[in-house]
């Protein structure tokens, strides 16, 4: 199945609330990020800091357009910690890292504009 993230892309068919609500989106602090040169495209491997409950998630992320691994240390971003794991190449990422599609095509981070606590859900 091929997503069209383009501006330009029609509405989503509707969901219920329920629906909405069985996707566990959290906030969480980037401690450390690699290289990923195995991946098909550039990305980075990101370990993220979803506070006591969660703990530490990795993620593999194709942010390299718009970030680089330094300025990703910190920073805080928005996560959906409850799909099941993937293997990705040889790195298993548990959590998928949310973005949003610049003019170009590159993916822009999704977190909060002020400090939140870590593992914090979106309400």
């Amino acid at each position: 199945m091929h997503m069209d993230f383009s501006p330009e892309a029609p509405a989503m068919d509707a969901i219920g609330f329920d629906d909405f609500l069985k996707v566990d989106i959290r906030v969480g602090t980037v401690l450390r990020v690699e290289p990923f040169p195995e991946a098909r495209k550039p990305t980075f491997k990101l370990w993220i800091d979803f506070g006591p409950a969660i703990g530490e998630k990795k993620s593999s992320a194709q942010i390299t357009v718009n970030y680089s691994a330094d300025e990703l240390i910190g920073k805080q971003v928005a996560a959906v910690v409850n799909f099941p794991p993937r293997q990705i190449g040889p790195f298993m990422s548990e959590v998928l890292t949310l973005g949003f599609a610049d003019e170009t095509g590159a993916i822009v981070m999704f977190s909060p504009d002020k400090a939140v606590p870590n593992g914090s859900r979106l309400a």
